[in-house]
């Protein structure tokens, strides 16, 4: 893991870290229902305004891991099928040659 991605990790978990300190705050909060909806539906709107760009950018470096192991997945699939079928040609021809040695 670069240290770039072990930044943004850590950015991530502060932030999940606050909004849950935020929300248990608002509702540990002596309110009404009401107002801790009102409370709450403004703390995250407010962090998703102010946290978009590291969100997304969260986002992005996540999906572009998932592509990456899938793609090296994918190799490592195909690989191992390519070498089954070579087991599998190997094997039909020593048995094509045993069959033909005996006859």
């Amino acid at each position: 893991m670069s240290k770039q991605d072990s930044s943004i990790s850590f950015g991530v978990g502060m932030l999940m870290g606050i909004v849950g300190g935020v929300i248990a705050a608002i509702l540990y909060a002596p309110k009404s229902g009401e107002e801790t909806r009102k409370d709450v539906e403004n703390v995250i709107t407010d962090l998703a305004q102010k946290y978009t760009p590291e969100i997304s950018e969260a986002k992005r470096q996540a999906l572009t891991s998932i592509d990456v192991i899938r793609y090296r997945l994918e190799q490592q699939y195909n690989k191992l099928n390519e070498s089954i079928k070579a087991k599998q040609l190997a094997k039909a021809k020593e048995k094509e040659l045993n069959d033909y040695e005996v006859n």
